[in-house]
């Protein structure tokens, strides 16, 4: 499968189990084609990288930051480790296996809506306090499937949040960190 972008052009490896195998997902291009440039240096954040888009787009656009791509499921990890095998400041991981009081300049994410409520929260509240102080959130959320309630979700846990663009059915969130 081909990312293409106006500044990244990559082949990318995926597979079946993974989200969105056939072709890189609407709301990721969105994301990517919509938020402001990456910081140039610190640690920026795929959350729910699954097979990489987004990593590779930080990693290639923020070649002086340090990249996590992060997920849940072991096989995207593997697939993004392969398909990021070419920069070397870019670190594939498990939740569990960042460390506790790893900071994030950024963090990029096409979160996994459809996990419900439950898991989603979970993830927002487990990774948003982890935004450096100046740091910012952008999160690409299908309209259709619950973007203003996850903004207004997002406010009322005390997480700054605006909506940044309205493009193809999807919003992209801008979310400060809760310090």
């Amino acid at each position: 499968m081909r990312l293409a972008l106006r500044d990244v052009q990559a082949g990318l490896a995926t597979d079946s189990g993974v989200f969105s195998p056939t072709a890189v997902d609407a709301g990721t291009l969105v994301l990517l084609e919509t938020v402001p440039p990456p910081p140039a240096a610190g640690n920026l954040l795929d959350l729910g990288c699954g097979y990489g888009p987004i990593t590779v787009t930080l990693a290639h656009r923020a070649p002086g930051a340090t990249v996590w791509g992060v997920d849940v499921n072991e096989r995207a990890r593997e697939l993004a480790a392969q398909n990021t095998a070419g920069y070397p400041h870019v670190r594939i991981a498990a939740p569990d296996d960042v460390p506790d009081d790893q900071r994030f300049a950024a963090i990029w994410s096409n979160p996994p809506i459809k996990v419900g409520k439950g898991v989603l929260h979970g993830m927002m509240r487990r990774w948003l306090p982890r935004l450096a102080p100046d740091g910012v959130a952008y999160l690409v959320v299908q309209r259709h499937l619950g973007a203003d309630s996850l903004h207004k979700w997002l406010e009322a846990e005390g997480f700054p949040t605006e909506r940044l663009a309205s493009r193809k059915g999807y919003r992209i969130l801008a979310v400060r960190g809760n310090e």
